[in-house]
């Protein structure tokens, strides 16, 4: 691992525990043994490192959750799916994410004092809500959704569980807790379905 892989993996280990304005860079060259010449010969600056580090997260991200997606047919299946995949290749990474979800993280801790690096996570958070509504509206093109289900109003809800979920999971690191939210969503999908 380069040194530049080094300071970005530590940077989303300590911004998701202590979120991006408590982090110093001091924090993070000294966990990975560098200088701050070697960390500004990669970064220009903090927060040109809090967008790499964004980069490298949504990577992680897609990895975690999509893997094993484009194998499963049914729309519906793809979301429980990416709720399992949540549960237990994303969260329960550790090694990237001590924390839990950085996203959850920055978006909560950025909004009012950084709101330009705040739009940044936020972006991802939209483009998640679109793809749960595209598949549920594939799902509905199927004609396998029940009558009267409105399927932007069932993204909202399925996103909104996910991130109570993560807070839930940030707060106690109980897997017991997170599995009980993720099955509560798979099971809604299911009554919401012929």
């Amino acid at each position: 691992m380069t040194l530049k892989d080094r300071i970005i993996h530590e940077s989303l280990r300590q911004f998701s525990t202590k979120g991006f304005l408590t982090t110093s860079i001091s924090d993070i060259l000294e966990a990975v043994g560098a200088s701050k010449g070697g960390l500004y010969n990669h970064f220009k600056s903090k927060e040109d490192l809090f967008f790499a580090a964004m980069s490298e997260a949504r990577k992680i991200w897609r990895q975690r959750n999509l893997d094993g997606l484009q194998q499963v047919e049914r729309p519906v299946d793809k979301i429980k799916k990416l709720l399992a995949n949540y549960r237990d290749k994303y969260l329960a990474d550790a090694e990237n994410f001590p924390g839990g979800c950085i996203f959850v993280t920055l978006a909560v801790e950025l909004n009012d004092q950084r709101p330009h690096l705040a739009r940044e996570v936020n972006e991802g958070f939209i483009r998640f809500k679109r793809m749960l509504k595209r598949l549920l509206d594939q799902e509905k093109e199927a004609g396998d959704l029940k009558d009267g289900v409105d399927t932007a109003l069932v993204a909202e809800m399925v996103f909104s569980g996910i991130l109570g979920a993560s807070v839930m999971y940030i707060s106690d690191k109980s897997m017991a807790t997170l599995d009980r939210n993720i099955c509560a969503l798979c099971d809604y999908l299911t009554q919401i379905t012929w």
